[in-house]
């Protein structure tokens, strides 16, 4: 690995994490190329932001939970060769209930270059200091539907207020959100903005 990455859980003591793309719990159904142990990568500077996040969190009996952060190149382009393929429906329910696979892309859930691949950004909830238990967020990770954009319809009081905090908290710390996805944000000064790489996470 990079000098400049390291693994979040060394660099931000508490943080909790689910590698999905790791297993088999993730949109394709299987571990994705690249993705070689359960662990979170990402830059240093990532870290940092996610520390300073995770200490506001605990300040409000919270913590953070982490999905996904460093994605390799190669796992980017098995997404876009998986929405290619034929409808197999294993995952349709859980995860693109209303879209087909192929429209992935254009409606921005998979993208051929992911800001993930620059290290700086992270898949993200919170969750409860005490048992570890993610908050409600009116939908989970890789939800493929308008539910999860920010602003969404028809959430609980409860699910929408969660969102509220996690984004407010996040911007505080020098993050981006993503119009699409509640979990999603980007370190503002992220210090690889052009560059995608491809090591695997090991």
């Amino acid at each position: 690995m990079r000098d400049d990455f390291a693994y979040v859980d060394k660099l931000v003591p508490g943080a909790r994490w689910d590698a999905r793309y790791a297993g088999p719990d993730n949109f394709t159904g299987a571990p994705v190329d690249g993705y070689l142990t359960d662990r979170i990568v990402g830059t240093r500077a990532l870290c940092a932001a996610l520390l300073e996040a995770q200490g506001k969190a605990e300040a409000m009996g919270l913590g953070l939970l982490l999905w996904d952060a460093y994605r390799p190149q190669r796992a980017v382009d098995r997404f876009l060769e998986w929405a290619a393929l034929p409808e197999d429906g294993r995952t349709k329910a859980r995860h693109y209930p209303n879209i087909d696979r192929s429209e992935m892309v254009e409606k921005h859930y998979v993208a051929p270059k992911s800001g993930h691949s620059r290290g700086s950004t992270v898949d993200l909830t919170l969750c409860r200091l005490d048992t570890g238990e993610p908050v409600p967020m009116g939908g989970h990770h890789d939800l493929m539907d308008p539910v999860s954009h920010h602003g969404a319809a028809g959430l609980t009081r409860e699910a929408a207020a969660n969102r509220r905090l996690l984004r407010t908290l996040m911007e505080d710390c020098g993050f981006a959100s993503y119009q699409w996805e509640w979990w999603h944000y980007t370190l503002k000064n992220e210090p690889f903005p052009d560059t995608y790489f491809d090591f695997s996470v090991t």
